[in-house]
């Protein structure tokens, strides 16, 4: 099989190499890895940090509750976390007006450093994965398939940059950075680590 997919990246449907590399992306076992990939590193953020965020933001949700607001529920919370794990800044108003960016996982305890691993772990699962599935015994070709990865995944990114905001009013809202969350996290993540993921599991195939 890796003979096919290299004589179709050589040529592609229309003769173009263009057209091969396209026909080389795996989408649908991508797909499905992407979305894994992604629940796989929130969930496992969330079964691991889930208290530990309920304990940090209970002193704000005190204060929300005394001006009648909403508390910040755990799942967002670390959902700030696993965006910080992809090095994506969480964005919240600044008392002065305008906005400031943190990286609550930096300044949290120095033990949670591991979280930052978990993101590239799950893509790198996710590319081997992708690879496997398609039989793939080319490392190029393997990286090429894992690309199958990226339309999910940042759909996922993006999106979660707006589920996982809390508003605070007038003020505005507490949420992943948009800009990053979609382009860092969503992009460069799974085209980086979802490709290595690819070439690794080509090996597999080529056992």
């Amino acid at each position: 099989m890796g003979d096919d997919r290299t004589n179709a990246g050589a040529t592609g449907a229309d003769g173009s190499n263009t057209a091969g590399i396209r026909e080389r992306i795996s989408l649908g076992p991508g797909m499905l890895a992407g979305v894994g990939a992604y629940l796989l590193g929130y969930l496992v953020t969330y079964a691991t940090q889930a208290g530990a965020v309920r304990e940090r933001v209970s002193g704000l949700n005190f204060l929300a509750s005394l001006f009648g607001g909403d508390p910040v529920a755990a799942w967002q919370g670390v959902g700030w976390y696993f965006y910080n794990a992809h090095f994506v800044a969480t964005v919240s108003p600044s008392f002065g007006g305008g906005t400031r960016s943190s990286n609550l996982l930096a300044s949290a305890d120095a033990g949670l450093s591991y979280l930052y691993a978990v993101p590239p772990l799950a893509l790198l699962l996710a590319g081997a994965a992708v690879a496997v599935v398609e039989g793939v015994d080319d490392p190029a070709d393997g990286a090429l398939a894992a690309l199958g990865v990226v339309p999910a995944y940042v759909l996922l990114a993006a999106v979660g940059t707006v589920v996982f905001a809390y508003g605070v009013g007038d003020a505005g809202s507490v949420h992943p950075d948009y800009v990053t969350g979609a382009l860092l996290a969503g992009v460069v993540y799974p085209t980086v680590f979802g490709g290595i993921g690819g070439a690794l599991g080509s090996l597999v195939g080529d056992a």
